[in-house]
């Protein structure tokens, strides 16, 4: 027995230096953990964030652009991320992140102990041990997950205390509504609510169940589960969702099951600068902001930043009218454009007409020097020969068309032929007792072609100058639309207003004969009668109007010739130039912006409205009653539905018809020589709405009238417009008659007097509009 004793003491004591040294080694190891654990929190391996960066952490929060609906226009971003708030998420969206991503998450202050021993054990095999709040820790203040196993593990044990102290700060439920906000779902998609508009065309409150499997599907690695590129392995991972739900109770079986045979339903729609409505609205409010900005600083006296600052912009734009705006143009430009390129199709100057060689040559070269293929090569040091020979190579491209993206090869000098060769349109869309811009459409395509046929172009407006001259001799001479003219030659000679010869505007139709009403004339835009009316006021006092209107006239002549639109003139011009006829002689100031406001919603601008007196109320009136004739008798007859069947153009060139408008409808057709812009400027009560067609350069036009005028290539936009908006009663467009001014004393009912002098001259008129 004493042997034994013996034994047992020896190997009792043989052991303890191991045991010593096991506690000495596993106190170590816990002292070191600790040491580093403190280390990392007073920043030996690196900054820590501190209290006042944990209450507002640096995030790049998008601008969003309001319609007056309260829908989202569009965004300006470095980082596509708007804001959301926990009320905003559904309870589904929460409860697969939490079954997916956080099982305990409700249970643990930051770091899952039992998640994270299970994960060492197993060395991650059965599932890994990041919290939701880890995660956030890791995007709020992880720039780069490093490649090195040791100072990755130093950045995870930062991520482990900052995940403590985010759940000292905030609740639960904050902590999601960072996480959701802050991850980058890819496709410029950062945050939810991004996201669920990117990707399902929805606001994130409006998910569906299976919407948000997706969503939460993507938070494993948004890169590999995309949706667009992999939507098989994406429906497997939204599956599993389902599985974790229905294990932590969120899913019955059933609802399990027959959620995981959905498919996958995206309505993605990417929010990138060139793609989402009003394009070019947005492009030219952001010019607005800039200038906004730079006069507005911070109350610290530093800038806001138009991409970083979360700022909300309410703007006057609708929604809806915006999208029938956009459809309208698309619908008819793709359609003319058909007969466009049949016309061309024998031309040997194609796109271009009336232009020799070298006239060509030079507009082709200009492009080539404001091509990004220039300017790129010319950074790199090229010559010029060495440019201009790289237009000549044939080469693989993606090419705009109407049925399209297409893949082609061709040389980007025949490119430039190619895109010269589209038809172009502009719309704008104003209140004109409010001065808000309902709708603006600058192009056909924003990604393919940037210029803005709104603000930025000014083109000759043709006919559509007209009734600024008659509004002068109204206002000055109280004429009245009933008022006798002879349609016959008339010149203003040479020296007169500064003519340097004779001046004598021919008549379209070529009819000379016979006397006219002044609406009727106007309706039939004869030009003899409006060089008459502007040799009775003066060319003067018209630009003394047109600038009261709101026009640029720096650069226009003083000559009589303006009186049938020689001069340039942008739409946003000539639409709020138009609405103070319709507001009763005042002028109102264009809006696009009624207010902006902070991420926080403080009110930082709010619009003061700018107006003048113009012209009197029955001046105003006239005028409208004037441009009704338009479309009584004039060229913008067809708006009525009349007469269409005479003429075998219209299957081939007027889209939408017939229109069928029994509303009163004020309006003006406007065409240019040879054909080069087509114009209709169209007007309601409470909308006033311009349309410009036309191509980027004036030498691609149609070879005739039939389809050149302003009658054919604009009104048909206007006419399918306004009809979606007539269709949509929400939006309350006025069918009502134009407000009479009490106790007007210029005669306007001219019905009698064309009962009494019927002739020729005051039919129907030819398919003619100069």
């Amino acid at each position: 027995m004493a042997g034994t004793k013996k034994k047992q003491q020896k190997t009792k004591t043989s052991k303890r230096p191991y045991i010593i040294g096991f506690w000495t080694l596993f106190g170590i190891g816990l002292l070191a953990v600790v040491l580093i654990f403190l280390m990392a929190g007073w920043g030996a391996f690196g900054k820590m964030p501190d209290f006042e960066e944990l209450e507002n952490p640096e995030t790049n929060l998008a601008t969003e652009i309001f319609s007056s609906d309260g829908e989202t226009l569009g965004k300006y971003y470095s980082e596509n991320r708007t804001p959301i708030k926990y009320d905003d998420l559904p309870d589904h969206l929460v409860e697969a992140l939490v079954a997916t991503e956080d099982e305990r998450f409700y249970k643990h202050a930051g770091i899952d102990a039992k998640g994270t021993i299970r994960a060492a054990v197993y060395l991650g095999t059965r599932g890994g041990a990041s919290t939701i709040t880890q995660q956030l820790s890791k995007l709020l203040f992880t720039d780069q997950v490093s490649n090195n196993p040791f100072a990755r593990i130093l950045q995870k044990v930062k991520e482990w205390i900052i995940a403590t102290r985010l759940e000292r700060q905030y609740t639960k439920e904050e902590i999601i509504t960072m996480y959701f906000n802050k991850y980058d779902f890819v496709y410029q998609a950062v945050g939810i609510r991004s996201a669920s508009k990117i990707y399902f065309g929805k606001e994130a409150k409006d998910l569906n169940i299976e919407e948000s499997a997706v969503l939460v599907a993507m938070l494993k690695n948004a890169a590999l589960y995309n949706p667009v590129r992999r939507p098989e392995l994406v429906k497997q991972r939204r599956n599993q969702v389902f599985v974790q739900m229905h294990k932590n109770g969120y899913l019955s079986e059933q609802e399990k099951n027959s959620l995981q045979k959905l498919p996958l339903n995206l309505d993605f729609s990417p929010e990138g600068h060139d793609e989402g409505m009003a394009t070019y609205f947005r492009v030219y409010l952001q010019g607005f902001m800039k200038d906004w900005i730079e006069k507005n600083p911070k109350p610290d006296g530093t800038e806001y930043s138009l991409y970083r600052d979360g700022l909300k912009i309410y703007t006057s734009i609708d929604s809806k009218m915006q999208q029938y705006a956009e459809t309208a143009v698309e619908k008819h430009i793709s359609h003319l454009q058909k007969e466009f390129d049949r016309q061309n199709e024998r031309n040997k100057t194609a796109p271009f007409r009336d232009l020799d060689q070298g006239q060509i040559n030079n507009i082709v070269k200009s492009a080539m020097r404001r091509s990004v293929r220039w300017r790129e090569m010319e950074d790199q040091g090229k010559s010029e020969e060495d440019i201009l020979a790289s237009f000549d190579k044939e080469t693989n491209m993606r090419v705009f068309s109407w049925d399209g993206i297409k893949d082609t090869i061709m040389t980007p000098k025949d490119s430039i032929f190619y895109y010269k060769g589209f038809l172009q349109a502009g719309l704008m869309s104003m209140t004109p007792q409010t001065g808000e811009v309902k709708a603006w459409v600058g192009g056909t395509n924003f990604k393919h072609f940037k210029y803005d046929h709104v603000k930025q172009g000014k083109r000759q407006v043709g006919s559509t100058f007209k009734p600024f001259v008659y509004a002068t001799a109204i206002d000055q001479l109280k004429l009245s639309p009933c008022d006798m003219m002879p349609k016959n030659r008339f010149t203003i000679e040479a020296g007169k207003y500064g003519n340097v010869k004779d001046w004598s505007p021919g008549n379209a139709n070529g009819k000379y004969d016979g006397m006219i009403s002044l609406k009727n004339a106007l309706a039939q835009s004869v030009n003899t009668v409006t060089a008459r009316l502007i040799d009775k006021t003066g060319p003067g006092p018209v630009l003394d109007l047109v600038k009261k209107l709101g026009v640029d006239t720096e650069n226009f002549s003083n000559g009589p010739a303006i009186a049938l639109g020689t001069e340039d003139m942008s739409l946003f011009e000539m639409v709020s130039a138009y609405s103070t006829f319709v507001n009763e002689g005042v002028y109102v100031k264009p809006v696009i912006v009624n207010r902006i406001e902070d991420k926080n919603g403080t009110v930082l601008y709010q619009h003061v409205p700018q107006t003048r007196d113009v012209l009197n109320k029955e001046a105003a009136y006239v005028t409208v009653n004037l441009l009704e004739g338009v479309t009584q008798n004039g060229s913008g007859v067809r708006l009525r539905g009349t007469y269409a069947k005479e003429f075998d153009h219209y299957k081939r060139g007027v889209t939408g018809y017939p229109y069928d408008f029994k509303n009163p409808i004020a309006g003006k057709t406007g065409t240019t020589q040879n054909q080069s812009d087509g114009w209709f400027m169209g007007m309601v009560p409470n909308l006033v709405t311009g349309v410009w067609v036309g191509a980027e350069d004036r030498a691609v036009h149609f070879p005739s009238l039939k389809y050149g005028q302003g009658a054919t290539m604009a009104l048909p936009i206007w006419g399918m417009y306004m009809k979606d908006l007539y269709a949509d009663e929400e939006l309350d467009v006025s069918q009502e008659a134009f407000p009479r001014p009490d106790n007007l004393s210029i005669a306007t009912d001219c019905e009698q007097y064309n009962q009494e002098n019927q002739s020729q001259t005051d039919s129907v008129p030819d398919e003619l509009d100069f």
